[in-house]
């Protein structure tokens, strides 16, 4: 098993509510890159949240193949905006990307 630093973009259509966001936050914080050494080295931000709507949510997750890796990513991120009160429509998803590997090898 590695521990994976995942990237999933996605677009608020709606815009998001700062409750939301702060919501959306905290359910990320488990997850969040700066508990790697990658994450605090670049300092990844767990959500970032663009002026246009567009928004980048940074996990880490342990899996034994990048493929598995981002599934579980894309997962916990879609967990993560339901619960935040957003869905499908109001906070797509696109393609999750393998951003980084952290492991001693």
């Amino acid at each position: 098993m590695s521990t994976y630093v995942i990237t999933v973009p996605g677009t608020f259509t709606s815009g998001i509510e700062e409750d939301a966001r702060a919501r959306l936050s905290r359910t990320l914080r488990p997850a969040d890159p700066h508990h790697t050494r990658m994450g605090t080295t670049e300092d990844l931000d767990a959500l970032t949240v663009n002026d246009d709507g567009t928004f980048t949510i940074r996990l880490t997750v342990e899996a034994d193949s990048a493929p598995r890796a981002e599934e579980s990513a894309r997962e916990l991120a879609d967990s993560a905006l339901r619960e935040a009160g957003l869905d499908d429509t109001s906070a797509p998803l696109g393609p999750a990307a393998v951003t980084g590997i952290d492991s001693d090898i």
